[in-house]
């Protein structure tokens, strides 16, 4: 059995901790990849693995991005993620939530949990009963907190905006033909926000429905899942599940452009570099879909209202333009210039 510090995404990780909870059917994972700027935040996902080492590498995976998200935020919050195991024959019920806070409780404050793929405000508020360290929880009108899916969908936006300009030349979205990949809550909001400035869309889910009725909203037009990443395009956003930019991935690209708020695009560091061999701009991903954790963060952290949220949000332009800029002073990808700072943010250089 491969034990978890050899697990090839353990990074130094300060703890990784697996719960069980027979009663409640409750198997989950939370990993905690550094406190150094205040505690482990990360949202917690609700999602169905083959097998339970996924779950783990993506608990270790997703943990050291926020880890560099909110480092590059500029938030006085660690990095840390959780993930409960779905199952064919695990509901998510209330005494599985209760437990997870029970879970998150027992770290005394050094993780605190949010929405995630898979969980609501309303399973925040469940957890909540269980562990104040939670956010994401429903607030009043002009508040911070909240459901942190608009927060990134804005943050999203405005950085694709950026991504235009830098790699486009474009300063005005009209007539710009965007793929975007998922059009969940993320990708849903930033098509809405793309198509009122005129952009044209092409969309693809895997929930096809969903991606045709805002297709039909939005006068869009729709692909297969599988067909989005190689449709050719001003520029591709990757708004669905991690690990899409692949050698293959890569190598089938028509796009001048990569810019979307999946968490962890990139398979592999080397693709980093495939992106950069290739001419293509690539927007670091925990870099332009901060939105949502400082949203949450500044909820949790007691720290100003919606209009701070938003002044911190219209920053993401200009801490990815600081990545771009390195990146093409040095010749190094914009991945692995925006980890370098987020290592020296940490300080883990």
């Amino acid at each position: 059995m491969t034990s978890v510090w050899e697990y090839p995404d353990f990074d130094d990780h300060e703890g990784v901790h697996l719960f069980r909870d027979p009663k409640s059917q409750l198997t989950a994972v939370i990993a905690v990849h550094s406190t150094h700027l205040g505690p482990a935040a990360g949202g917690v996902r609700y999602w169905h693995y083959s097998d339970s080492s996924k779950a783990i590498t993506d608990a270790l995976r997703l943990s050291r991005g926020m880890s560099f998200k909110n480092a590059m935020a500029g938030l006085a919050m660690g990095g840390g993620k959780g993930v409960i195991l779905a199952g064919a024959d695990v509901e998510k019920t209330p005494a599985l939530l209760a437990a997870f806070g029970a879970a998150i409780d027992s770290l005394g404050g050094r993780y605190v949990t949010a929405e995630d793929v898979g969980m609501s405000d309303a399973d925040m508020v469940a957890i909540s009963k269980s562990t104040r360290h939670v956010s994401g929880l429903p607030v009043a009108q002009g508040s911070a907190g909240g459901d942190p899916g608009p927060s990134t969908a804005y943050g999203v936006y405005l950085g694709v905006k950026a991504a235009a300009l830098r790699g486009l030349g474009k300063s005005d979205m009209s007539g710009v033909h965007i793929a975007v990949q998922g059009v969940g809550s993320v990708g849903g909001g930033l098509a809405r926000l793309l198509a009122a400035d005129g952009a044209k869309l092409t969309l693809a889910d895997l929930n096809i429905e969903r991606a045709k009725a805002l297709a039909t909203e939005l006068g869009a037009q729709v692909v297969d899942s599988n067909d989005i990443l190689a449709i050719e395009a001003d520029i591709v956003s990757p708004n669905a599940l991690g690990a899409i930019l692949t050698a293959d991935s890569i190598a089938a690209l028509r796009t001048s452009v990569v810019a979307g708020g999946a968490n962890n695009q990139l398979e592999t560091r080397e693709d980093g570099w495939r992106l950069q061999t290739r001419g293509i701009l690539y927007a670091p991903d925990y870099v332009i879909n901060a939105g949502g954790i400082i949203n949450v963060a500044l909820e949790y952290l007691g720290q100003g209202d919606r209009a701070e949220v938003e002044q911190r949000i219209q920053r993401i332009p200009e801490r990815l333009n600081q990545v771009w800029d390195e990146s093409a002073a040095s010749g190094d990808p914009a991945s692995d210039v925006a980890d370098a700072i987020a290592k020296r943010l940490i300080g883990r250089v």
